[in-house]
């Protein structure tokens, strides 16, 4: 039975990949360099959206935890990202576009993955296909999505931060240093004063926004907060977020800022920097206008400004069972953040439980359980057993494990034993995997 995967992004190149690994030939369908959608910059595989960030490599971190259990089932993708890391902190951030090239050049020289670039409308009949489009799918294969599923489509709104060039950063304005001297001193830190941040957080809040398709405020994501609307919320709400100066002291004054914009290394040859957490969708001009009231940035060159596009995933909980399977069609298989995983991590792992699952079925053999003592196995649990009713996408947390036998009111030795018995739990499954 031929197997097709729709979508090369981080989900379907992972399952691609997983399922290549063990013997099977995969039609990989890409609809770039024939079109993009509108956040897509470039014509390479597992193209990085918003953040250059994967989150914690700290396994006392959900984050940290769910990269280590990829790495112990052998992800080519998490493999690439730690390839292509750069710089920052105890977070595992990469450079866009090594990592691209890496997981594209592994894609292309498996010899049992044939691309095909074509804009899909339909899956393929009578075969196996894995649906990882993401959350921006082409108008032309949704509407045959909303035929697999009976319309039963959700929505919300993502954002992404603006990039600067170093050489455009007055350095005079910046101190370097890691939240807490934790780590290694990867942030440029912008401080302000509180007169400052005042003036900032008025321009913010007045600034004028992009026009944006269907744009509601309540289908915002969380974890993607635009910085204007999370400004709205009150003057001390970035100050709290973003902008938190804590664990950063300013050796000029010797004391804590009001407030810090961090800069991220964007790539490896230190020419770019992103702003932490500014996910934005204020026009051009008011971008440009606004965060240049940042005094480290008076002068910045934006080499990307913030977007903000639509989301769109699918109601799982009453259309997928644990597998990523469609319950009704057997043949038919979601992976990634259409799927109601939240997040590049998750996305992988979703595309690497999906395509374990296909060559389980090809195979005759039973599915694997991954067990709700791992992250992977739980977020796969909850896209198919939330409350269809009122479904949200799902970042990795600890609060999806199952607990412990018994009750440890440490919060932070909690999390210890939790992702210790997860990554044995990992290795017992791994160890039988084939």
């Amino acid at each position: 039975m031929k197997i097709n995967v729709i979508g090369a992004g981080l989900a379907g190149c992972e399952c691609a990949l997983q399922i290549a690994d063990r013997g099977f030939e995969v039609n990989l369908y890409e609809m770039k360099p024939l079109k993009k959608s509108p956040a897509h910059t470039n014509d390479l595989f597992a193209e990085l959206v918003c953040s250059n960030s994967l989150k914690s490599n700290d396994i006392g971190t959900a984050g940290g935890l769910i990269k280590e259990e990829l790495r112990i089932l052998g992800s080519h993708v998490i493999e690439c990202a730690d390839q292509t890391a750069v710089p920052a902190g105890g977070a595992l951030a990469v450079d866009r576009e090594l990592f691209a090239q890496k997981v594209t050049e592994k894609v292309k020289n498996n010899k049992n993955i044939k691309v095909i670039n074509k804009i899909c409308d339909k899956i393929f009949e009578g075969e196996i296909n894995v649906i990882a489009t993401g959350p921006l799918t082409d108008e032309a294969f949704l509407g045959e999505i909303a035929r697999l599923c009976k319309n039963e489509f959700l929505h919300f709104f993502d954002a992404a931060a603006p990039i600067v060039t170093f050489d455009s950063i007055d350095m005079n304005e910046v101190f370097v240093s890691s939240r807490y001297d934790k780590g290694t001193d990867d942030y440029l830190n912008c401080p302000m004063n509180k007169e400052q941040f005042e003036a900032f957080w008025h321009e913010l809040v007045n600034a004028e926004t992009a026009h944006v398709k269907d744009f509601e405020d309540d289908k915002v994501f969380e974890g993607c907060m635009p910085v204007e609307v999370m400004a709205k919320r009150g003057t001390d709400t970035i100050r709290f977020g973003p902008l938190k100066p804590v664990g950063l002291i300013d050796p000029k004054t010797g004391k804590r800022p009001w407030a810090v914009l961090q800069l991220r290394k964007e790539n490896n040859y230190n020419t770019m920097y992103n702003l932490v957490g500014f996910q934005t969708h204020l026009t051009f001009p008011e971008q440009r206008r606004v965060f240049s009231m940042i005094p480290a940035l008076k002068n910045a060159e934006f080499v990307r400004y913030g977007v903000m596009h639509k989301n769109t995933y699918i109601n799982s909980p009453d259309l997928l069972d644990k597998n990523f399977a469609l319950t009704d069609n057997q043949n038919v298989y979601f992976a990634g953040q259409i799927s109601g995983v939240e997040g590049y991590v998750e996305s992988v792992a979703s595309g690497l439980v999906a395509g374990l699952s296909v060559v389980n079925k090809l195979q005759g053999k039973p599915q694997i359980d991954f067990t709700n003592r791992t992250i992977v196995g739980s977020l796969a649990n909850y896209i198919s057993s939330a409350n269809g009713k009122y479904f949200q996408p799902m970042n990795a947390n600890f609060g999806i494990l199952e607990g412990l036998d018994f009750n440890e009111r440490d919060k932070r030795k909690k999390k210890q034993l939790l992702a210790e018995r997860s990554l044995q739990t990992m290795r017992d499954i791994a160890s039988k995997i084939r």
